[in-house]
């Protein structure tokens, strides 16, 4: 029976080694299930850097291009940090393109579940950004989860399904002011995705605390599985010693 792993730090790259390190260190090549919290949220940049250039090797996405499909950092940044501007923007401009250049995006993006789910087109950041602002008297909850799996559209019979792996995010206010944000995933690609993954979902939270006024306290995500993916644990091992030496 699999024992459920719990990894918790305060910087973003080093989690990513160390739950890297922990599949090198033990049989077989998942975890299942893992638990990251992170109460910090910097970067180094050295391992960013070197894991860039090997995902580069070996002709997969950027850390960066990840990320954005779960939060366009970059164009909110570009708008002036304006939500509407943010918003309009993303689904008048980039979105089309986004879908036109790259055939893995015809079934949509997080970020576009996320402002723009199901039919009704319904925005369920505004939702939840609304719900975090109301009275703190308000106990109601439920409304600070946002949706990304639709069964309608992602319950295909088809044998590999790369989208959507985020399954479901939700907002939590604490007592002394601060966001917590959680995720989920039913399963999560480690090397190809789980960094990039985890950098778009603290730019998430990041957004929702200052579009509510809030600090950004804690970032957890379920993973159901952790699978090394693209990946063997002797390439692996090189890496993770490159990453060591280098960032000391």
């Amino acid at each position: 029976m699999s024992i459920p792993i719990l990894i918790e730090g305060n910087n973003l790259s080093t989690t990513w080694c160390r739950t890297l390190q922990h599949i090198v260190e033990n049989p077989g090549s998942e975890i299942t299930p893992l638990v990251i919290t992170l109460s910090g949220f910097e970067e180094h940049t050295v391992i960013n850097n070197l894991l860039n250039e090997d995902l580069s090797k070996n002709n997969l996405d950027s850390i960066e291009v990840v990320s954005e499909t779960i939060f366009p950092q970059s164009l909110y940044r570009y708008n002036e940090n304006d939500r509407q501007k943010l918003f309009d923007s993303y689904l008048e401009n980039v979105l089309p393109r986004l879908k036109k250049i790259d055939k893995r995006n015809s079934s949509g993006t997080y970020f576009e579940r996320l402002i723009a789910f199901g039919d009704s087109k319904k925005n369920q950041l505004n939702i939840i950004i609304d719900s975090l602002q109301e009275d703190s008297t308000i106990k109601r909850r439920s409304k600070s989860q946002a949706s990304i799996f639709d069964p309608v559209k992602d319950h295909k019979n088809g044998v590999f399904q790369s989208f959507p792996c985020l399954q479901h995010v939700t907002f939590y206010k604490t007592e002394t002011g601060g966001l917590v944000i959680n995720s989920f995933y039913a399963m999560q690609y480690l090397y190809q995705r789980a960094y990039g993954n985890w950098l778009g979902l603290i730019n998430l939270g990041k957004f929702v605390a200052n579009e509510t006024g809030l600090e950004l306290e804690r970032f957890n995500c379920f993973v159901g599985v952790e699978k090394l993916d693209h990946l063997t644990k002797a390439h692996a091992k090189k890496l993770l010693h490159k990453m060591e030496v280098v960032a000391k």
